[in-house]
């Protein structure tokens, strides 16, 4: 479901694929997560109007205080919970009718979102971003995260870089995890 991020085509079977309704896009701050949520938009607005004649409707949010507004110090959890239960229902309900996902962006310090104990009750998909070290980035696909599975699952991984902030897709693998 990686390739969903980049201009590049679909073969045909993995296209009508739907991804899971829900999903979170994380990584370290510069790691190109904006110009992915925008590519992503792209692709899912020329596969709809291929395959449904439907439409897309993309959100962003800038980050505000949410400790003062909760009067809480826990505040930007309780938004968080709030926010995500509410884009839960709307897309559970959106869904009744035709097919409607819903890409969300966090960023993260460190090996993985730091409120993830949070998205594992309203995400079904976490792609995490990581730096290789090299200059390039890493986009993995965490599905059914918190689920307690142990099938062998397949899953893929890109390998990009920013260029004059142009996504550059450098390959994809496929990995297989127990």
């Amino acid at each position: 479901m990686v390739e969903r991020f980049f201009s590049v085509s679909v073969p045909q079977n993995q296209s009508q694929l739907q991804p899971q309704p829900v999903m979170l896009l994380s990584g370290p701050p510069s790691c190109g997560k904006t110009s992915l949520l925008f590519q992503f938009a792209f692709n899912a607005a020329l596969e709809d109007t291929h395959f449904s004649n439907g439409n897309v409707v993309f959100i962003c949010n800038r980050r505000r205080s949410c400790q003062e507004r909760y009067g809480n110090p826990r505040g930007r959890e309780l938004a968080m919970i709030r926010t995500l239960a509410l884009c839960h229902n709307a897309i559970t309900h959106a869904n009744e009718t035709r097919p409607c996902k819903l890409l969300l962006s966090d960023t993260h310090h460190g090996d993985s979102p730091r409120l993830l104990f949070i998205y594992k009750r309203w995400v079904s998909t976490v792609f995490t971003i990581k730096g290789d070290g090299s200059g390039s980035f890493i986009l993995k696909s965490n599905n059914n995260i918190g689920n307690g599975s142990s099938e062998r699952t397949n899953s893929k991984t890109a390998k990009y870089s920013i260029a004059l902030q142009y996504l550059f897709l450098e390959g994809i693998t496929e990995d297989c995890e127990m």
